[in-house]
């Protein structure tokens, strides 16, 4: 059995590369990505936290089975949404996401 820092560091990992893709791009399907890699971080600490509690009822895995589901459902959305400013601008810049034709 592994020790529980490994995985709390790859949590860690995950979400601070999703931060910095959130914040630090100004694409918006790399913004996407970055929300993402914060999910599949959070659905690591739900299974992480289910397994060193021995929960018999296994709420952590199922915790993530619903975090999957809406991140699912939250990408279609939001590229649908990208690919509709897209096809109206012409770009995914988010710095002009604002700015009026």
């Amino acid at each position: 059995m592994i020790h529980l820092s490994l995985p709390l560091a790859l949590v860690a990992a995950l979400f601070g590369i999703g931060l910095y893709g959130v914040v630090a791009r100004r694409n918006a399907v790399l913004v996407l990505i970055g929300v993402e890699l914060m999910l599949s971080a959070a659905g690591l600490l739900f299974v992480t936290a289910g397994t060193t509690m021995h929960d018999p009822m296994r709420g952590g895995q199922v915790l993530t089975i619903f975090l999957i589901t809406i991140a699912a459902a939250e990408i279609s959305v939001a590229l649908a949404v990208v690919v509709a400013v897209f096809r109206a601008r012409g770009d995914i810049d988010m710095a002009r996401a604002g700015e009026d034709e």
